[in-house]
């Protein structure tokens, strides 16, 4: 009996009863991961890899799973699956691009397993199990799936072919999460892709843009004379060919704006572009951007998405609860995203199908990194190696935006960088330096106490003070407790809190009222604060200059701001590059005036001392990836330790959201419940679970039970990874020797 698809079925029926047929599933998801990996020149790749990804669910054993499913038994995972895709390539193809194929199928459930193990697995499974085999090479064959589908040709190797096999996994992991989203929700497929054109973004943004602008309190000539500088750079520079551009400026000149703009108009004049994607190290800057986009392009055209729900275990679970799970994760097809530097990167060294869904659409894209020094020195090879293939392999455009620009291109040790031709958007960024220098510093010569801090700080109606670790700021704050306008920014406090007492800060300010906020590095890079003094205690070079930008930001005051750099006696610095950092900061103010802080070349120096100094592949990840090695290198590759996200109860959470997170999480629930999310490490969660101050609420989610402090925000004692999203602190991934910042 010739064998058939007739009546083989992909997934359980819907809930109105439709089926799913296997043969159409691998035709659907053949076609869109075609579409998908063609924008990366993998076209052949992606319609193999579809028509072949779920040709085990044809398997008798598969079927009845199915079924067992329907009849109400509640089982957790079914047979295996994912391997019969790459087993059959293996055999087909004669190990022919064996590695382009067969991992991105074997892996789109579990995720990418290291060659070395798949290929001994195919070979197990190729040869104990024939009687599996034959059948389905008997199904392929009459069929004629494969009929007229070009055999690939690709020759790469090392990081290239490891990065290559990750955007395949894209490719397949979201054409088959879209497929099966179209089988089980029509109406969600329904509103996918209704996204505004970037004409029409453009044509927003011109509109709206000066109307921003004449918001802003008047600042004086020569500071509108940079930002229109700027600005006009960035239009121009958008004329020139798609590769790595920087932009150098200093705080206050209007970055935000400036590269959205060369963003827009270099997606235009380039029309294979596709979309804009703003990365910046904290969620603070994340909210603050994403506000500030969706003010001039509009609330439909926006996707912000930074704090991440962990994916669940990576079975092959058919059942309602484990589909919307894998459903609730982004595949990133808005025109503008705005995110982390973290999720980003994180990403594109991932290894699980939900986490890399999203990175076959950074292709042709136009990638804005803010605060590019902020990347964490122990993992700069492998990081600027995948930008380096973005550029080359996808065709995307890549903007290194900061005030303090670390020149990667200039560095015997980031030979990954080497040969890279990197243009300067702004070339005359040196005289801007000069023609803003807004702020004077002060060093103190020995070391203060925090009640010798307090009692300065106490002397001045408004200022901000930056410390390096959140343990330094709740003692600070407990030395200030009581006084007038005392306020605290970190990422103890969650998004929704955090956009609170900014917005009491910048009311203050404007206000001229009492207001003193002691903070962490959340809040040194590109958030528009503009206070007459900052204090800021020693550590590394471009973070005091990144401090000192929100100090007279807006070049308003009669005179200079004041910027006073000290060293707390009772303070930590955190181990690692980040300590590194802090003892060439003290060489270099030792060895130079304070004023050559105001010289953006003192820069290159710093950062060339510091890419000698630190090793910048640390974790050996760049061996890992030649190897193809995949779980070796998404655990190594963190900028933080595995965090879980924390519910609390602040203002403003909407209860009913938690309810349906508990029962039907999606995409459009996260949304809602992000801005009241902290994230704790896994072993702090597991030590709050047990103390019964945590739940579960679903997936990747839970529930602080603890008290929330409306100053300090969550326990004191919680170690939070996110402010240690820093340049290289800790131990190079962002720990610090304290484990609290």
């Amino acid at each position: 009996m010739t064998p058939s698809f007739s009546g083989l079925r992909a997934h359980t029926n819907a809930d109105d009863g439709r089926v799913d047929p296997l043969e159409k599933h691998l035709a659907r998801v053949a076609k869109l991961a075609g579409e998908f990996s063609a924008e990366f020149g993998a076209g052949d790749f992606g319609i193999i890899l579809g028509l072949l990804h779920d040709i085990g669910k044809a398997l008798p054993e598969f079927q009845e799973y199915l079924k067992r499913l329907e009849a109400g038994e509640r089982l957790k995972s079914g047979p295996p699956h994912a391997i019969w895709g790459a087993v059959l390539w293996h055999i087909l193809s004669g190990e022919r691009a064996w590695r382009e194929v067969c991992l991105p199928i074997a892996g789109h459930h579990a995720g990418l397993r290291a060659a070395s193990d798949l290929s001994l697995a195919i070979a197990e499974f190729a040869q104990v199990r024939r009687e599996t085999v034959d059948p389905l090479r008997s199904l392929l064959a009459s069929s004629g799936l494969l009929r007229g589908v070009k055999l690939p040709v690709y020759h790469a190797e090392g990081t290239a072919l490891e990065f290559r096999v990750r955007l395949l996994l894209s490719a397949l992991g979201d054409a088959d999460f879209l497929a099966t989203e179209e089988h089980f929700n029509p109406s969600k497929t329904a509103a996918r892709g209704k996204w505004p054109g970037l004409s029409e973004l453009w044509s927003r943004f011109d509109e709206k843009r000066e109307r921003l602008l004449q918001k802003r309190p008047i600042s004086r000539e020569g500071v509108q004379q940079v930002r229109a500088e700027v600005y006009a750079g960035c239009l121009k520079a958008a004329e020139l060919p798609v590769g790595v551009f920087r932009l150098t400026a200093p705080t206050g000149t209007g970055k935000t704006l400036s590269s959205l703009a060369f963003a827009l108009r270099h997606a235009l004049l380039h029309p294979g572009l596709r979309r804009i994607v703003l990365a910046v190290p904290y969620t603070t800057i994340t909210e603050q951007s994403a506000n500030v986009y969706r003010e001039v392009l509009g609330e439909d055209a926006v996707l912000e998405h930074h704090s991440s729900v962990r994916e669940p275990p990576g079975d092959e679970g058919q059942s309602a609860t484990a589909m919307q799970a894998r459903l609730a994760s982004e595949n990133w097809d808005a025109p503008v995203i705005v995110t982390t530097t973290v999720q980003l990167f994180e990403s594109l060294f991932a290894r699980r199908p939900g986490k890399v869904r999203k990175l076959h659409n950074l292709a042709r894209s136009v990638i804005l990194l803010d605060e590019a020094q902020t990347l964490p020195l122990e993992l700069l090879r492998p990081t600027l190696d995948v930008l380096r293939a973005l550029v080359e392999e996808c065709e995307a455009t890549v903007v290194l935006c900061t005030a303090t620009q670390p020149a990667f291109d200039d560095s015997p040790y980031l030979r990954e960088f080497a040969g890279l031709p990197v243009r300067e958007i702004v070339p005359v960024c040196a005289r801007h330096f000069q023609v803003l220098e807004r702020v004077r510093y002060e060093r103190r010569p020995a070391p203060m106490s925090w009640d010798e801090v307090a009692e300065e700080v106490r002397g001045h109606r408004q200022a901000l003070v930056i410390l390096n670790t959140r343990r330094d700021a709740l003692r600070l704050l407990d030395v200030l407790a009581g006084g007038e306008g005392l306020l605290h920014l970190s990422t103890l406090l969650c998004g929704a809190h955090r956009r609170k007492v900014l917005d009491e800060v910048e009311l203050r300010l404007l206000e001229g009222r009492p207001v003193r906020a002691i903070c962490t590095q959340v809040v040194e890079a590109g958030v528009d604060l503009d206070f007459p003094v900052v204090y800021r205690a020693l550590g590394p070079l471009d973070r005091i200059v990144q401090a000192a930008g929100r100090c007279n930001r807006e070049g308003r005051m009669p005179e200079h701001g004041l910027v006073v750099i000290f060293e707390p006696a009772e303070g930590r610095v955190p181990a690692g590059p980040y300590r590194a950092g802090c003892e060439q900061a003290r060489v270099m103010l030792g060895r130079y005036d304070v004023k050559r802080l105001h010289d953006p070349a003192l820069y290159h120096e710093y950062f060339q001392w510091l890419f000698a100094s630190v090793d910048l592949d640390k974790e050996g990840i760049q061996g890992c990836r030649e190897v193809l090695d995949f779980p070796a290198v998404a655990e190594r590759y963190r900028f933080i330790d595995d965090t879980v996200p924390v519910l609390v109860s602040y203002e403003g959470l909407n209860e009913a959201l938690v309810e349906r997170w508990r029962w039907e999480p999606s995409r459009e629930a996260w949304r809602g419940l992000q801005p009241f999310v902290v994230n704790l490490y896994n072993y702090e969660s597991k030590k709050y679970a047990a103390s019964g101050w945590i739940e579960e609420l679903g997936p990747g989610l839970c529930r602080w039970l603890g008290r929330y402090d409306r100053l300090r925000g969550i326990s004191a004692e919680v170690l939070d990874p996110a402010d240690l999203i820093v340049s290289g602190g800790g131990d190079g991934k962002g720990n610090s020797d304290q484990g609290i910042w």
